[in-house]
């Protein structure tokens, strides 16, 4: 396997790391005290030709891969873990169904506004009563004449009041249980019947809006479902490499990132005379977390790879991708508020806001304990 990234994936990364460098990273700490959504960030990303690079250039894209997204969702979540789960849900769950599943009609309505910075996608599956557990959707749609109407309730929904549409999970057959009952419909923002609830208070990722959606007979164009009724398990399974993946370099950002504030503050921060650097414990526990980051690092660009290529193993790389990834964004960050002190547990330093912020990245797109299953599940042949 060749480690090296191509002089294209070289010189993205250096753009979109100098780009977070001088225009995210100052903006992070005050989108996390004020609770704030980055619009100006997302709309210089559009400018930048940063919200479809993915996707082909005839939709407003260039065509890059998906190591140019785990690149990407890295580097930004260095310098702000919002932007970066803004960002992957857009790219990801949000406009990608769209490219390998919607007409032509649906990819000129839906995603070109996407690629150029107009429109913000959102994804909408979770359920109060099915997290984990997506086979026991609830939420309904009910095809009338050239319409459905939905009925039911979607919660933590990233983007939720920015996005101009959501790719939502629905039930369009009740009288079949499980997957195989389950369709996809694409609801705009101004659909009738649709109402989004206000913004969720949580621990971390402030910038980025959660929000609960409800349908109330809500109103959805018949030609905005994407593949066929029943089908709603393939849009998932089309992303769910991808998405998982970029989870994992979202937890290597934000690792790293906080990685960076704490070796900056041991070699400055003295105790009986010299920097607490010099000590043999703290180098040690330096060291322990650069190798937390590289392995998990690896295993993130080797599901990125895999994703790429169509490798058999896809699915499992990028399970073990994210489990590893977000597990070590939560180890590294607490010990980088452990090694702060009792100036780490203040909002005065970043490494507090990095810890709260890894917390999620073990729970959302598929918890930890899922990736177990899926890993142990093909690893020894169980269906």
């Amino acid at each position: 396997m060749n480690y090296e990234f191509t002089d294209q994936q070289y010189v993205f990364q250096e753009n979109i790391r100098k780009f977070t460098r001088n225009e995210i990273a100052p903006l992070a700490p005050v989108i996390d005290r004020e609770h704030r959504f980055p619009i100006e960030t997302l709309q210089k990303f559009g400018e930048l030709g940063y919200m479809g690079f993915p996707f082909p250039e005839q939709y407003g894209g260039s065509g890059l891969d998906t190591i140019c997204k785990a690149i990407f969702i890295e580097e930004v979540a260095k310098a702000c873990a919002s932007t970066a789960v803004i960002m992957l849900v857009h790219l990801g769950a949000g406009c990608m169904p769209v490219y390998l599943y919607g007409t032509e009609e649906l990819k000129q309505k839906y995603l070109l506004p996407s690629c150029d910075g107009r429109y913000l996608a959102g994804f909408a599956l979770t359920e109060p009563n099915a997290g984990s557990d997506n086979s026991n959707l609830r939420c309904s749609a009910v095809q009338k004449g050239d319409k459905y109407i939905i009925n039911g309730e979607k919660i933590f929904i990233t983007n939720g009041g920015y996005a101009s549409y959501y790719i939502t999970m629905v039930r369009t057959n009740p009288n079949i249980k499980g997957y195989k009952g389950i369709s996809t419909l694409i609801v705009g923002k101004d659909a009738p019947g649709l109402v989004v609830g206000k913004p969720i208070e949580k621990m971390g990722l402030n910038g980025s809006p959660t929000v609960n959606l409800t349908f109330e007979d809500c109103e959805v164009p018949v030609e905005n479902r994407l593949l066929e009724e029943g089908k709603g398990l393939n849009v998932a399974l089309g992303v769910l490499n991808g998405g998982r993946t970029v989870v994992g370099a979202q937890g290597v950002g934000i690792a790293e990132g906080c990685l960076e504030h704490t070796i900056a503050y041991v070699k400055q921060r003295e105790q009986f005379g010299r920097p607490i650097a010099s000590n043999q414990g703290i180098q040690w526990r330096i060291s322990e977390m650069v190798a937390q980051i590289e392995a998990a690092r690896l295993l993130v660009y080797r599901a990125a790879w895999y994703e790429d290529v169509k490798h058999p193993d896809a699915m499992v790389a990028a399970s073990l991708a994210k489990w590893y990834g977000t597990d070590a964004a939560m180890k590294v960050t607490t010990d980088c508020v452990q090694l702060f002190g009792g100036y780490g547990y203040c909002k005065e330093y970043p490494v507090e806001r990095y810890m709260r912020d890894a917390k999620v990245t073990q729970i959302y797109e598929g918890t930890n304990e899922i990736q177990r299953i899926v890993i142990s599940r093909q690893v020894l042949g169980l269906r």
